[in-house]
């Protein structure tokens, strides 16, 4: 096997934060067989390939493409920047009357969304890795992007008991990373959940196949969400 698609594997695992008994699991073999994969001694199927371009969220041109920043799951800064969007949209449309939401129940509605859209389409919104934490699944860099928002003035932060709440400083979000229907779905999502307690959704998510079935602190592979019932994937959502 080429040793560009080792290299792109590899790094690929590690961005997601994937181990390689997770990666293993998902493909349906032993974590020595993989392993073997990654170091070049076993050959890579088409159908693993397929698997694991799926799994790891990115092109499977790229994964047998050499490293170059004109590759998805390099652009870094674009993602970031998209992800953002994701979050002020997902705070404008599932706020409260009072145009506040939970950090909670904010990163719920983003969740949702993300892995809704992979169910859908076979691809994620963000290509974030998600985790689990006791409240739900929640991307690694959800806390920092909420930092950054709130450091740039975009989104405010008030406490409200044991919560914070927060709320948009402008009563618009910038939607020119998102496409129509990536907006409309984030819509929906939002509008579904509104005004419903954060203990509600966060229950929701705890019954979803993706939060069941990692270990604590484990990356979540988006992969999973497709094994999912489709009532506890939409929900009250409609399409």
């Amino acid at each position: 096997m080429r040793a560009n698609i080792l290299n792109n594997i590899e790094k690929a695992r590690s961005m997601r934060g994937y181990s390689q008994e997770q990666v293993a699991r998902a493909l349906g073999i032993s974590r020595p067989t993989y392993v073997n994969i990654e170091s070049g001694k076993k050959e890579l199927t088409i159908s693993q390939a397929k698997a694991l371009s799926s799994m790891l969220c990115i092109r499977l041109e790229d994964l047998y493409g050499t490293n170059s920043e004109d590759s998805l799951f390099f652009d870094v800064i674009a993602s970031t920047e998209k992800y953002k969007q994701i979050i002020l949209n997902s705070l404008k449309h599932g706020a409260d009357s009072d145009g506040r939401i939970t950090k909670t129940k904010l990163a719920k509605l983003v969740y949702l969304a993300d892995f809704l859209w992979y169910y859908r389409n076979s691809s994620p919104l963000s290509g974030m890795t998600y985790r689990k934490l006791p409240q739900g699944p929640v991307a690694d860099v959800y806390f920092r992007a909420l930092d950054e928002l709130e450091d740039a003035g975009v989104v405010v932060r008030e406490p409200k008991g044991n919560a914070f709440m927060y709320s948009l400083v402008e009563k618009e979000a910038p939607v020119n990373r998102l496409s129509e229907r990536e907006l409309d779905l984030i819509i929906r999502v939002g509008q579904a959940w509104q005004g419903k307690p954060t203990a509600e959704v966060v229950d929701f998510t705890h019954r979803q196949l993706p939060w069941q079935v990692c270990r604590d602190g484990e990356a979540i592979p988006y992969s999973l969400i497709t094994q999912e019932e489709p009532e506890n994937v939409y929900g009250a959502i409609e399409f």
